[in-house]
């Protein structure tokens, strides 16, 4: 196992400290968190979320390490990829910035956007697809980091894709790491050709 276990018998004392820090620094859903918006999250994608995303379960730290660890569910990161910054010098290397996400994750950047482009639609659809087995009852978790609309938004578009058992990881990555879950490094899939 890739990431340090978080026993049962510690794992009262894990969610204790992952709420205080929550509520210290911010993560996960506030008394003040924002209404859903009826469509999609369109600007402002790391601010507050909603501490609901209806038509999706919820889950929090807890939850998701009893998803990952009985491999109950599919992980899927959506946290977008950053583009190599134009009006570079020739010969500069670029490399995009590291992305650490939950072991066993498939990366499917770029698809959290409010409105997805026609090639973006194909490519999170047919990804959806493989991921799923081709079984829309499959369950799916989609995180990226903690107060980030990419996931919700991620979540809602397999819902309307006619996912049924969507889950949705508010906390992502920044919560999995604070509870001592190990990250791993990734690659996005890549784009269909």
């Amino acid at each position: 196992m890739n990431r340090r276990r978080v026993t049962s018998r510690f794992r009262g004392l894990w969610a204790c400290l992952v709420l205080c820090f929550a509520a210290t620094f911010g993560m996960g859903a506030s008394p003040s968190s924002p209404e859903e918006p009826d469509g999609y999250r369109m600007g402002d994608y790391r601010s507050p979320v909603p501490a609901t995303l209806a038509g999706a379960k919820v889950v929090r730290t807890e939850q998701a390490f009893e998803l990952w660890d009985t491999k109950a569910a599919a992980f899927i990161d959506v946290l977008p990829q950053p583009p190599k910054p134009a009006g570079l010098a020739e010969g500069t290397v670029w490399r995009p910035p590291e992305r650490l996400n939950i072991p066993g994750s498939k990366w499917l950047a770029n698809v959290g956007f409010g409105k997805l482009n026609p090639q973006a639609e194909i490519y999170f659809r047919s990804n959806l697809e493989k991921i799923s087995g081709g079984d829309p009852n499959a369950p799916l978790v989609f995180y990226c980091l903690a107060n980030c609309w990419m996931s919700w938004n991620a979540a809602k578009r397999a819902l309307g894709y006619g996912y049924t058992d969507v889950h949705w990881y508010p906390d992502g990555t920044d919560g999995w790491a604070i509870a001592g879950g190990q990250l791993e490094k990734s690659e996005p899939v890549p784009p269909l050709k």
